[in-house]
């Protein structure tokens, strides 16, 4: 394999372990504590700032059971065995439902975030390799996109580059949030079948509705 081949696959093994600890449904605090690898190191390879070594590499492809041939890219993802999707709960309360259960491509989850007592802070931002289409079924969502606030109800939906800092919240009291992620992380993007309706061939869908762009 030529350099410019080794160094393309490192590269791109920090969206597919991304993905596989995921698909296991695995915080990076949970695999750093059974690896022994910091989180400053899992976050940094993740996002493509630090090219994993054999050894970080073979400890955690056996944590997410996965062969260093799928990490590579140089083999077809092994297929799961059927199981019951479980909701993972995270320390902030959200739960995480995964819908998707394979490593790399386009993945799924359905996201709740708990009613609130008091009015939110601005969501905390990270950006990663990938694309994503995210859509409310219930609740307010405030979406941090770059330097813009949007406030997306049910129905609503965004579609963005992970590349640009990114964060997300529920908007306020009167309830708990509900909503979706299509996620892509090696920038894999949703490709629609169908025209668009008469006099809505422009629109865009990364952008608020009209009325929608606010501060919580």
């Amino acid at each position: 394999m030529a350099v410019d081949d080794v160094d393309g696959a490192l590269a791109a093994m920090g969206s597919r372990l991304r993905a596989a600890r995921e698909h296991r449904g695995a915080t990076l605090t949970g695999v750093s504590r059974a690896t022994g690898i910091s989180i400053s190191t899992l976050s940094r390879i993740e996002t493509g700032r630090r090219k994993p070594t054999l050894e970080v590499l073979l400890r955690l492809a056996k944590e997410y059971g996965v062969s260093l041939d799928e990490l590579a890219g140089t083999a077809p993802a092994s297929t799961p065995e059927p199981r019951a999707a479980v909701p993972l709960s995270f320390g902030d309360d959200k739960v995480v439902l995964p819908l998707t259960r394979y490593v790399g491509g386009l993945h799924a989850h359905k996201h709740v975030l708990p009613a609130l007592e008091d009015p939110p802070a601005r969501p905390r931002q990270v950006s990663h390799d990938g694309h994503e289409w995210l859509c409310v079924l219930y609740g307010r969502l405030w979406l941090a996109l770059g330097d813009q606030d949007l406030v997306l109800t049910s129905g609503d939906f965004a579609e963005f580059d992970t590349r640009t800092p990114h964060g997300v919240a529920n908007a306020g009291p009167g309830g708990p949030v509900e909503y979706l992620i299509m996620f892509g992380p090696q920038g894999e993007r949703l490709r629609p079948r169908t025209p668009p309706a008469a006099g809505r061939g422009n629109r865009r869908p990364n952008r608020a509705p009209a009325g929608r762009e606010e501060q919580p």
